[in-house]
């Protein structure tokens, strides 16, 4: 029956990435739907959601939790808390996981790329991620079609040998897709984490909300990659960032709207000069680029930024819609910031704030029109101070 259920599903989930582990860093492009062969160069030999006979099912109802599929001892369960351990094993791996827990978690140590496919699972841990990924090869996340899945942290974690980040916490580069719904609950820290690169493809839909008692609504080291899917994105937490990326951001396609309403943070360095963080949209320490898809960002406290970029932001195609609306009471709020260049080239263009810029690329110039680069030929182009609408 289990092997039936899972050979139902891969025609319609199977999604494998072209991409090697390594070369994770500088090609995405790479991934189409296959008929199960391995496509990366991991060395195992197996594509990681086609063998069955290496799909083990895990269901929480309320503070117990049933297994199946473990023929060879990879999972252990203390009350609803479960950890799937499979060390140096080669051999593919599905989890699927299913049902309710309101005092719960999975933790997986594994060294291969591996896949977890939710299919209608509502998961909460008081005191840690509801899902902690401890591999540092490819994660798989599939919503399995129609499915509704939930994942939920506490105001705070315990402490634990290894790390965790979110209430989706992963140290390998993550891919999201399918066609069902992922629900994530960020309480503590962020509502989903990776120490690696995030893409998303598909169907599939992700809601993060992220109280106040939280930081980002998703973490990403590497990489940001918005192919597909729909993502909806809210942060409250003074300072939080919708998409926070050490690296950069690329949107081409999907549709993302990501709203912030916390406040500027204030801190005092050692020497005791005063820094501030601002809210943000979208917070990237590299390059954000955009062809296609559309993101609309909205921003509400006090010195919130739509987009914050320490390198060009790079707009040629799609719908970008970005409105600040918060006071310039210890931050100046911004539309678009970018310390080095904003680069219009197609699409559609639509940057408003109520105070200060809409688009600041770092020029001295009062001259609105400074602020930016526009390429080609517009069909209409309307550059003011608070307001920049650009169409092609």
């Amino acid at each position: 029956m289990r092997k039936s259920f899972l050979y139902m599903i891969l025609p319609a989930l199977v999604l494998v990435f072209a991409t090697s582990c390594e070369k994770d860093d500088t090609d995405f492009s790479q991934y189409k739907l296959t008929d199960g062969t391995d496509d990366d160069d991991d060395d195992d030999g197996d594509d990681p959601m086609t063998s069955a006979s290496d799909t083990i099912y895990i269901a929480w109802n309320g503070a117990a939790v049933s297994v199946t599929g473990d023929n060879d001892g990879y999972v252990s369960v203390s009350g609803a808390d479960v950890t799937v351990d499979t060390g140096e094993d080669a051999d593919s791996l599905m989890l699927v996981l299913s049902g309710t827990t309101d005092d719960g978690s999975l933790l997986v140590n594994r060294s291969k790329k591996y896949t977890i496919l939710l299919n209608g699972v509502s998961i909460t841990n008081a005191d840690g991620p509801a899902i902690n990924n401890q591999c540092s090869k490819a994660l798989y996340v599939v919503c399995a079609d129609g499915s509704t899945n939930t994942l939920t942290d506490g105001t705070a974690y315990a402490d634990r040998s290894y790390q965790q980040k979110g209430a989706l916490f992963s140290e390998g580069q993550t891919y999201f897709s399918g066609a069902g719904t992922l629900n994530v609950y960020g309480n503590c820290k962020n509502a989903i984490a990776c120490d690696d690169y995030i893409t998303i493809e598909g169907d599939i839909t992700i809601n993060t909300v992220t109280s106040d008692t939280g930081s980002n609504g998703i973490k990403a080291n590497d990489g940001m990659y918005i192919n597909g899917g729909t993502l909806k994105i809210k942060v409250v937490s003074d300072g939080g960032r919708g998409i926070r990326c050490d690296s950069y951001v690329n949107i081409t396609g999907g549709n993302t709207t990501i709203t912030t309403s916390g406040d500027c943070v204030i801190e005092k360095n050692a020497e005791g000069v005063a820094d501030t963080t601002s809210a943000a949209g979208i917070k990237c320490d590299s390059l954000f680029s955009m062809s296609g898809g559309s993101l609309t960002i909205s921003s509400s406290g006090d010195g919130g930024k739509g987009i914050r970029c320490d390198q060009n932001v790079e707009f040629s195609g799609g719908t970008l819609v970005v409105k600040t609306t918060g006071d310039n009471d210890v931050s100046k709020p911004k539309g678009i910031k970018s310390d080095t260049g904003i680069i219009v080239s197609g699409g559609s263009f639509s940057v408003s704030v109520n105070k200060s810029w809409a688009c600041d690329n770092g020029s001295e110039s009062e001259v609105p029109s400074a602020q930016l680069t526009v390429l080609g030929t517009p069909v209409s182009s309307s550059i003011e101070k608070k307001k920049v609408v650009i169409t092609y």
